[in-house]
Order: C-alpha cells, then structure tokens, then sequence
C-alpha cells in the first residue's frame, strides 16, 4: 500500500492509482494464471481433505451461527502497519522463549546472507530511522528467490541489496519493544503470502486472495465466492468498520468498499471519537496514513510508531479498555530478512495463483510468507507470554468467526489457529492498562532529521566481508 515509488509500480504509486481508477471501472489484472501449482483443496488426497474443516462450517457447530462465545470481549481492533520482518522489528527483543535473532559473544547478530560475487552481508543496526527508496523488494519473485526453497539466503541476491539484512532495536523503537515486552507475542505469525500488500490484506479481510500474488489494480468485479469477513458479521448483524486515514483496505474489493464508504467506512477521526466513547463497534479496523505513517520504505518509521501508538493508547485510555482485544502486526515483511523458514499452509481454495507472466507458480498458496511482528493488547492478554503457534491474517478472521461463530469463508480460514492462547479469560491480567513507553517521536527532537539528510550510509562499513560461507542466524 505505498505512495512512494517502488520498482513493482513501474514508477507509479500503487495505491494512488488504486484510489484513482479501481473504483470508477474494471480493471483486468495483467497476470497469466498458472494452474501447475500442487495441494489445491480439490487435489488434494481423501483422507487430507476429511481432515480438514470446510468453508461455510461452523467453529461451534453445535450452536447457532452468530452466538457470542467470548462474552468478555465486545471489541476487536486491528493496527496492521506495512512492510516489516519480525527479525527487522523485534529481532534484538530479549524476551525470554521470544525466536529472535541469534547474537555472537560481541551481542550481535549471527545473520548474514551472501552477495552473487561471494561476498557476505552481515545484519546490522540500521543508521536511522528512515529507510532507502525503492529497496528492498517483496515482490512474487523477489520472495521466493529469499526463500530459496528455506535456506532464506536469497535476501541481499534477490535485488533487495544490503538494506533487507538492516533491523532496528528498541532504541529505535521504544513503544514497539515496550509493548511486545509486556503483552503476549506471536514468534510464528506469518504474513499469508510470498508476496506483496495486496494479496496479504486480501487475506485479512477474506482468507483468500482470489489468486492475486502482487499489487496489480482490483478488477471491479473481484469478490470472493465466500465473501469477507464484514459480510459474514453483517448476516449476523455485528457491528464493522473501516477507521481509515487517506485509504481504505476494502478497496481491494471495490464493490465492498462502495457498498459502505461513509456508514461503516469512515474517517480516522471517528476511532479516536469512539475510543473515547466506549463506542466502538464489535470488528474494526484503524488505519494509517499510507505513503507518511505505514513504515513502508522510503518512510521514517519512527512516524509509523507514533501512529500505532495513538491506537493503542487511544484503545488502553478508553472506558471499553476492560473488554476489548486490539491486535498489532504488519501485512507483509516488505523484503527485510527473517531467520525463520515460512511453512507450509492450506490453500484457501481452488484459485491458483495470478503469477506474473513468465514466473513460476512455486507452491502456490500452500506456504505461508515470512514472519511478521504481532502482539495482542487487552485486560485478557497472557502477561509474559510468547506464543509459538502457527498464525496468518486468516487467524484474525478465525478469532472473529469463533467469537460470534461464523461460518468459515475458505479452506485456510477455517483451519487457521484462532489466537485464543495469547489470552486468558478467567482473569484480567492487565485490569488497569500497563504504562508503556513513548514512541521515539514524542521524546527525541532529532526522530525526524532524517527526513531531510537521508537514511545514513548502507550498507554501514564493516558490515561486508569477503568470501565465506554463511553464517547461520
């Protein structure tokens, strides 16, 4: 969801174009299908699919559909920002049981990945804040190139150069590792896709993304056969909304977005209004400024933290705090390195992957894509928990359907772990909100010189050594 320009835009801002001409007529996307990718729910064997729960099924199939079963909780936020690793975040976090980066006796990190000539780029703390223009790359191709069929030493070769081995530690980040310090954690959060913005926040919102693998333009007419999880919970009339900034994540599905912009799509102002209020609605999303505060490159993510910030506090000062649950994470890992190999998945459903023409359909939707930051905020949450369960965005929509039961909308949905061991609902552990440190902006005068004398030198001298072999991370 950038504004700036990105090698995937052609020089044309991704969600600029989106605002200007998804919503006024069908757009084709330019992408060839690629119907050679393995594990579809369709092909899969027998005794796999007897396994698996189907979409439309119930998570409590014994009650009727729309039941609350977690009466403690009225309210679910999501923050979901842009573009970051769990490594490049919270890789120098030392929680205890937390799968970070493993550091050498001088308290660095091990990680490196090799340069083409043989070269070897070792992790580094990044310079700034601010981050390079263009780099690194989250493309279909570039992701799995990282991969490497899990040996993830495609990072620097993949055209992210060195930057994608940078990560920023809690000097960087305060209220980030104030939080993921204090709240439940999820080291094996995965973002849903190899891949790009688009197709992950697809899955957000409808555990599919209909085959789209990159940020090609919405046709007019794409919709999931199952729908998104905001019709799900307006069958069962549960309040939604979309708190959005300057762009809304239902637009990648137009005919969504139109059908609610100004009743349940509304301005970010009114989450602020709400929070206040105690009036937020069952299922909401609150959402940055793209292209200034969404912590995709070139942006200072310093900007991206302050936002976030606001949310949590907004949600923690509020006189709802005792029964609501606010989920923090990013859509996808945006081309920054992350030690921990993405496994495999369930295909959502039939639909192969859009691949761009010419590229590989690899294992289509059967592989999960890297790690990303997730914390759980609420009175609920687990104190000093880190939960190593496997979870995707369509987790988010599985923690939806199993507090109202809904239906399932896909396949990957309905097997998705619900998040439910990062809380515990017998007692309040965090009755009154937990104090947790300011974001760097509102402390250091200095958070935003960057902006104007750039990120610093990357990669920082001695951070490159010549040929040998990987070290491991």
């Amino acid at each position: 969801m950038a504004q700036n320009q990105t090698p995937d835009s052609g020089g044309v801002s991704r969600r600029g174009l989106l605002k200007a001409g998804a919503l006024a007529a069908a757009v084709a996307p330019a992408a060839s299908w690629h119907r050679s990718a393995p594990n579809y729910p369709s092909r899969l064997a027998a005794s796999d699919r007897e396994r698996l729960r189907r979409p439309g099924s119930l998570p409590y199939p014994r009650l009727p559909a729309g039941t609350d079963t977690i009466r403690q909780i009225e309210h679910i936020v999501v923050v979901m920002m842009e573009n970051h690793s769990y490594d490049n975040h919270l890789g120098m976090l030392r929680r205890r049981g937390a799968d970070g980066f493993r550091l050498g006796r001088d308290g660095l990190p091990l990680a490196s990945n090799p340069y083409p000539d043989g070269r070897i780029q070792h992790a580094f703390r990044m310079p700034t804040t601010c981050q390079l223009s263009g780099h690194p790359a989250q493309d279909w191709l570039a992701s799995h190139t990282q991969y490497d069929g899990g040996r993830l030493d495609g990072f620097v070769a993949s055209g992210s150069g060195p930057v994608s081995m940078g990560y920023w530690e809690r000097a960087d980040l305060p209220f980030y590792y104030s939080l993921a310090s204090t709240f439940p954690i999820a080291d094996r959060y995965f973002c849903s896709v190899l891949g790009q913005t688009y197709p992950n926040r697809r899955y957000l919102l409808a555990a599919t993304s209909i085959g789209q693998v990159d940020d090609t333009l919405p046709a007019q007419t794409d919709y999931p056969a199952g729908g998104t999880i905001f019709d799900r919970l307006d069958a069962h009339g549960i309040t939604w909304k979309d708190y959005y900034t300057n762009l809304a994540t239902p637009e990648l599905f137009p005919q969504l977005y139109l059908k609610n912009l100004g009743t349940k799509i509304v301005p970010i102002a009114g989450f602020f209004t709400d929070a206040a209020a105690g009036t937020l609605p069952g299922f909401c999303l609150a959402e940055p400024q793209y292209g200034t505060e969404d912590e995709e490159n070139p942006q200072n993510i310093a900007r991206g933290e302050a936002f976030a910030a606001k949310v949590i506090n907004a949600v923690m000062a509020g006189p709802a705090w005792d029964r609501t649950l606010l989920i923090w994470t990013f859509d996808e890992h945006g081309g920054y390195y992350d030690h921990v190999p993405p496994p495999r998945a369930v295909p959502p459903d039939d639909i192969p992957p859009a691949a761009p023409a010419g590229q590989s359909a690899y294992d289509g939707f059967a592989r999960y894509g890297f790690r990303v930051p997730c914390a759980i905020v609420s009175p609920w949450a687990r104190p000093r928990y880190v939960s190593h369960r496997v979870f995707d965005h369509a987790s988010i929509c599985k923690l939806v359907e199993t507090k109202w039961n809904l239906p399932a909308m896909t396949y990957r949905d309905a097997n998705a772990a619900d998040m439910l061991d990062l809380i515990d609902l017998r007692r309040p552990a965090f009755r009154r909100p937990p104090p947790l440190a300011a974001p760097l902006l509102d402390t250091d005068p200095g958070a935003l010189a960057c902006d104007a004398s750039g990120p610093g030198v990357i990669p920082p001298p001695g951070s490159v050594t010549g040929p040998a072999a990987v070290r491991g991370g």
